[in-house]
């Protein structure tokens, strides 16, 4: 069973897919802007900027994870589009949160300022999704292709796995 899961940053998505892919003895296919940057090595924040004016950037970072996971008969891909780039996964999961909550989880793990924080969040939640609208036409603020959506606000992780492993047992037992 190949599992996306996608969300905006700050929603949990890193930390689900992990406890998620633990739980179920999957492999975990999460790569990330992040991880290219260091591979390219560059400031997080400057490749996101260069990502904007390159759009070969993005269809690199999108291309890599579809090509891992269809390399594994089971996987939980998380990424930003993996419920639009993975169509062939079995389960489409999209988490949601509010953007300051989203602001105060990416500050506990980043730290700077929580207004910073919010401005970031804001920003880059504007820049993705006019980059994805013009790469790929995708609005990633519709949820429609996801099979389950989850508000991650005021639930833990453990909840939200447990919440994905009901529907994934559901949807082995048809």
């Amino acid at each position: 069973m190949r599992i996306a899961i996608s969300s905006k940053s700050g929603c949990g998505n890193t930390t689900v897919s992990t406890l998620l892919a633990q739980r179920l003895g999957f492999p975990l296919i999460n790569f990330t802007f992040r991880q290219m940057a260091q591979e390219r090595g560059v400031d997080f924040w400057t490749f996101c900027s260069m990502a904007e004016g390159d759009d070969d950037i993005d269809r690199e970072l999108d291309r890599r994870q579809v090509e891992m996971a269809m390399a594994e008969k089971d996987c939980v891909l998380g990424s930003r589009l993996a419920i639009w780039m993975l169509k062939d996964a079995d389960l489409k999961v999209y988490l949601t949160a509010s953007p300051a909550r989203r602001a105060e989880r990416i500050f506990k793990r980043e730290g700077g300022s929580l207004e910073e924080r919010l401005e970031q969040t804001e920003r880059r939640d504007a820049n993705d999704s006019a980059r994805y609208r013009r790469i790929y036409g995708i609005d990633n603020c519709d949820t429609s292709p996801a099979d389950l959506v989850i508000d991650t606000d005021d639930r833990t992780p453990d909840q939200i796995v447990e919440m994905i492993v009901q529907e994934v047992d559901r949807r082995r037992a048809q």
